[in-house]
């Protein structure tokens, strides 16, 4: 279509410079057989002339409705964004079946508003979920710090504020890690070598690392791993299981179960972590992978919204893919599949 428009253009220019040429060439051969030498050179200059600033006329008004409208639709559009102004939308002239480079173009900046708007509204979230994050262990800080200076504190009720002043370290330094993690991802950073990993053994030893977690909160693992080998990055699997095991922790009810399965299908290695906790609404599984994006706006569990993000990150750098299926009240599973060779 778009060449085909393209041949119709140039056609349409060689029809009008062959016409002129034809229509001196007639005028000149009509003229020379009734007058002079001197007079013919004169009237076909000036139809020459005559037909030249015709023809510059057309191709004005065609350059002013082809180029000139949507090039200054288009400067005023950009000017407009530069300015912050996300909302701006252009209207192709044409229908879509017939659109040609400058609806293209339009339609190009209609999406990168969207997504710059969209970059915004994440902007805005990000800094009210750390704020929040931030604000929350900091006042801890402050008041327990203050209450340690009380010479009258007995010795076991100091120990107990400076494990809750420890508890709100910890969480603000989880905070900037994931913050850091995530950059360093995105500007892909982060990059372990590539190498055979025993993915069984990663699952145990991940779970392992979480045992004082699961125990706490006297839950049941199960897990149900085949021997599978991988050839991928050790560091970024390992990203991956550590963040959804301790999702699966964090949101399991007291003396739950959590299972964790590795199984072989084709060319992949397919990883799942289970729990039978809060569970999700559609709603909140639609967004859970958007960065800085909390499901529990009530912020009731310790979080800050980047976990998933980074799986999610990961997983594209790896070429693999990840799915979730939950219900509200029921649990979650989340399902990864990582390319083995």
């Amino acid at each position: 279509m778009k060449f085909r428009r393209s041949m119709w253009s140039y056609f349409s220019i060689f029809l009008l410079v062959a016409g002129v040429a034809t229509g001196s060439v007639l005028v000149y051969d009509a003229i020379n057989k009734t007058t002079d030498n001197a007079e013919t050179i004169v009237v076909t200059t000036c139809v020459i002339f005559a037909l030249a600033l015709v023809c510059t006329i057309v191709d004005i008004v065609r350059r002013k409705h082809t180029v000139d409208t949507p090039v200054e639709k288009i400067l005023q559009a950009t000017k407009e964004i530069a300015r912050g102004n996300l909302s701006v939308r252009l209207e192709p002239r044409h229908n879509y079946k017939r659109y040609d480079q400058y609806d293209l173009i339009m339609e190009d900046i209609n999406d990168m508003a969207k997504q710059l708007s969209k970059a915004e509204t994440m902007k805005s979230d990000f800094v009210s979920n750390v704020s929040h994050e931030l604000k929350t262990p900091l006042a801890i800080l402050q008041n327990y710090s203050h209450a340690l200076k009380d010479k009258n504190l007995d010795e076991a009720t100091r120990d107990k504020y400076l494990d809750v002043i420890e508890s709100a370290s910890k969480r603000m330094s989880t905070l900037v890690t994931n913050i850091l993690s995530l950059n360093k991802l995105e500007n892909q950073q982060l990059a372990p070598e590539l190498a055979p990993v025993n993915l069984n053994e990663l699952l145990i030893n991940a779970v392992l690392s979480f045992e004082e977690l699961i125990d706490s909160k006297n839950l049941e693992p199960v897990c149900d791993l085949d021997d599978v080998t991988a050839v991928s990055y050790a560091g970024y699997i390992e990203l991956i299981v550590n963040n959804l095991l301790s999702n699966a922790i964090k949101f399991s009810n007291e003396g739950g179960r959590i299972i964790v399965t590795l199984k072989k299908q084709g060319d992949d290695a397919v990883i799942s972590v289970q729990d039978f906790g809060l569970g999700m609404s559609q709603e909140t599984g639609a967004r859970i992978f958007d960065r800085f994006y909390q499901g529990d706006t009530s912020h009731a569990q310790e979080g800050n919204g980047l976990g998933l993000a980074i799986v999610k990150r990961v997983i594209d750098l790896l070429g693999g893919e990840i799915s979730v299926e939950s219900k509200l009240g029921e649990g979650s599973k989340f399902t990864v599949k990582l390319q083995m060779q």
